[in-house]
């Protein structure tokens, strides 16, 4: 037999305010943690000559339409496309200016159609018209809600997008998503120490590069000398579209059968050296075992450490066992070196 104790609805107020609180702040809230990335690489749709523009802008929409029903299934948090992901080919400069004219915002409302409808963040890459009636080669961050969060403008168009009426941006924004900090480059940026050192400074959890170009070992260096992961959407599925990790892996990547990747990473990361760290990793990893992921790339001398524990950040880990990170160590052996009797005379 139950024993009553207290005012029903008194504990019937009680249950729903804990529900609330608890839908409200999981157990992780505000731990950074694991983002499903989809980066898309098809090539760009080719059109006739005399194709009407409004035709040209539906088959466009048609083209990501096709492309996003790739990756949706995966429940991605995040879909990145290539720079000029609406430029048609096959038509003329002027019939190119007509199109944009009528495009207008279509395709990056579309975008945010697709981001309101599947809960996750697109980064619709795009010439795009600015109030002035000038144009820029821009990133636009839209979040689950369809809503513009963040708008990155291309900082160092070609001599010939300068020349064909492209202005350089000058700012390098971090956008705040519910995931991590976003940064962005694209195409020709990544050629630059200005930007790519801003990030540095910055220190963003995940680099967007939307681009018609690969970059080769330009994008392993950004995402070492950032210490953020990195993802590339490329243009054509013969050069890659791939996600690395902050020491320069690969660790998704499209194939010559797939224009598309789809990965699951951690941002709840940190580079640290070995030096005078190796009895306090072994510590780490012996209380906290699988739910802490020490990734050694070798020959560097550095490791990527991500915590996979529900409740504890890879921060938390860091201070409970006094863990230098690597950028840390390096300061401190910067400052070393200039103690009286540490440098040559």
């Amino acid at each position: 037999m139950l024993r009553k104790t207290g005012n029903p609805a008194r504990l019937v107020s009680m249950f729903l305010l804990i529900t609330v609180c608890f839908l409200i702040q999981p157990a992780n809230a505000g731990k950074k943690g694991f983002v499903t990335i989809a980066t898309l690489g098809p090539s760009p749709i080719t059109v006739s000559a005399n194709t009407e523009s409004q035709q040209v802008v539906n088959r466009v929409i048609a083209h990501w339409k096709h492309h996003f029903s790739r990756v949706l299934p995966e429940k991605p948090d995040l879909i990145v496309v290539p720079e000029a992901c609406d430029r048609p080919r096959g038509i003329s400069p002027d019939k190119q200016k007509e199109y944009y004219r009528v495009r207008k915002n279509q395709v990056r409302d579309y975008f945010a159609q697709v981001a309101r409808d599947n809960n996750c963040y697109i980064v619709y890459s795009a010439k795009r018209a600015v109030p002035d009636g000038t144009w820029r080669n821009s990133s636009v961050m839209i979040d689950r809600k369809g809503e513009v969060v963040g708008i990155y403008n291309k900082n160092h168009p070609t001599i010939g997008e300068n020349d064909g009426g492209i202005l350089a941006g000058r700012d390098a924004p971090v956008v705040e998503c519910d995931f991590g900090r976003v940064a962005f480059a694209i195409c020709f940026d990544l050629n630059f120490d200005e930007i790519r050192l801003k990030y540095v400074k910055a220190k963003p959890d995940l680099i967007v590069f939307s681009s018609m170009y690969h970059g080769g070992m330009m994008q392993a260096y950004w995402a070492y000398s950032c210490r953020s992961h990195f993802v590339g959407a490329i243009a054509g599925r013969a050069t890659p579209s791939q996600i690395l990790n902050p020491l320069g892996q690969v660790i998704a990547s499209n194939t010559n059968y797939f224009d598309y990747a789809v990965a699951t990473v951690n941002l709840d990361c940190a580079l640290v050296h070995l030096d005078e760290n190796w009895e306090r990793l072994r510590a780490m990893n012996a209380k906290y075992g699988p739910k802490v992921k020490i990734t050694d790339p070798g020959q560097l001398g550095a490791v990527l450490i991500a915590s996979e524990h529900e409740k504890v950040s890879i921060d938390e880990m860091i201070d409970e066992f006094d863990i230098e990170c690597l950028d840390d160590y390096f300061a401190r052996s910067l400052a070393h070196r200039l103690k009286p009797g540490n440098m040559e005379k």
